[in-house]
């Protein structure tokens, strides 16, 4: 199960499982990169 994402500003997500970690990351998108978006598929990939 990925858990943990390292976004290229700095920020490190971590999510109680998956789920957890796709909202948060893009909750951390909309409010720190408006305009990028990115799917589960995607953020689980880069997530580890």
């Amino acid at each position: 199960m990925r858990t943990r994402l390292a976004c290229p500003c700095g920020v490190r997500l971590v999510g109680e499982d998956e789920d957890d970690l796709v909202a948060r990351a893009q909750e951390h998108l909309a409010a720190e990169h408006p305009g990028r978006s990115y799917d589960r598929e995607l953020i689980l990939l880069l997530a580890t």
